[in-house]
């Protein structure tokens, strides 16, 4: 379900309560712990957190206008999405993220390549998220992507 929202705030506002909150709490924990240089947006219909023009005027292989995303956040049909690719890019990450994973929550870890959903609001486990989003740096993921995504 693609937003036609123009501001994060917009995005919120457009969702149903049951959603609202757990998102506005995910956005929350994102902007409390993202390390500094990444840009909130909205990409894609979604939230979006990414590394701006100014810092990596290169933007995003696929579309050099847009900036090179990093996470997104959005309230599916039916879940709560965290898109995040650092997880797609370097394996390491991922691995550390699906063994943490079973200490924070009591339900099956449900992820696609960068996507982790959430079928219960109440099932997000906020202070992995935040570890999680504190362990990239601007410059680790420009570097990683560039290793992982950019032919040369």
């Amino acid at each position: 379900m693609q937003s036609k929202a123009l501001t994060p705030q917009d995005y919120l506002n457009e969702l149903p309560s049951d959603r609202k909150t757990a998102v506005e709490k995910l956005r929350n924990t994102i902007l409390q712990n993202l390390p500094e240089g990444f840009q909130e947006v909205i990409g894609y219909g979604m939230l979006g957190y990414v590394v701006p023009h100014s810092i990596y005027p290169k933007g995003y292989h696929c579309d050099t206008k847009l900036p090179l995303p990093f996470i997104n956040v959005a309230s599916q049909k039916n879940f709560i999405a965290l898109y995040h690719m650092g997880i797609y890019a370097n394996k390491a990450l991922l691995d550390w993220f699906v063994a943490e994973y079973p200490k924070h929550c009591k339900t099956k870890l449900d992820m696609g390549k960068s996507c982790i959903r959430f079928k219960k609001p109440d099932d997000i486990p906020y202070d992995l998220i935040a570890e999680l989003i504190r362990k990239i740096t601007v410059q680790d993921w420009i570097t990683t992507y560039e290793s992982a995504f950019v032919k040369a």
